[in-house]
């Protein structure tokens, strides 16, 4: 089975409490269980990890490739200006798929740039919390020999 570790920085546990017309409704729990679910029917080991500190979310980065083939990671805020985090996926040597729940580029201008697409395989963003999901489909097609 494939490993698949799920990143969510700062703000995404108050989903379904912040900004409901960017965020909708759906609660982090919520979205876990899915993400979980959708997980399980794809035959993939999964992982959720969410954390407000940068440091944190680096540590978890850069200890990943020994368990996990890969990563979907919406890095909230960091997205804008955290190049350590940039640094940390360049560094490492599975794939990573940058999610966002709403469209950035529908946003403020400062969330229009996001420092660390350039080291990801790509990015998915403004479906909702059905953005982990196509993260998660699109990191199992640079997975050798998946076949659900």
């Amino acid at each position: 089975m494939n490993n698949i570790l799920v990143i969510n920085g700062p703000n995404i546990n108050l989903l379904g409490k912040r900004e409901l017309h960017i965020y909708g409704k759906e609660t982090y729990e919520s979205l876990c269980k899915r993400i979980e679910k959708f997980a399980e029917d794809n035959q993939v080991n999964l992982e959720i990890f969410q954390s407000n500190h940068e440091g944190v979310i680096i540590d978890k980065i850069q200890d990943a490739e020994k368990d996990f083939s890969g990563i979907v990671i919406n890095a909230g805020a960091f997205t804008h200006y955290s190049f350590a985090i940039k640094d940390a996926i360049g560094a490492i040597g599975i794939p990573v798929v940058e999610v966002h729940v709403s469209n950035i580029f529908n946003r403020e201008a400062f969330r229009h740039i996001s420092v660390i697409t350039d080291v990801c395989v790509g990015q998915i963003c403004g479906f909702g919390y059905r953005s982990y999901l196509l993260g998660i489909s699109a990191l199992l097609d640079h997975f050798p020999g998946y076949n659900p």
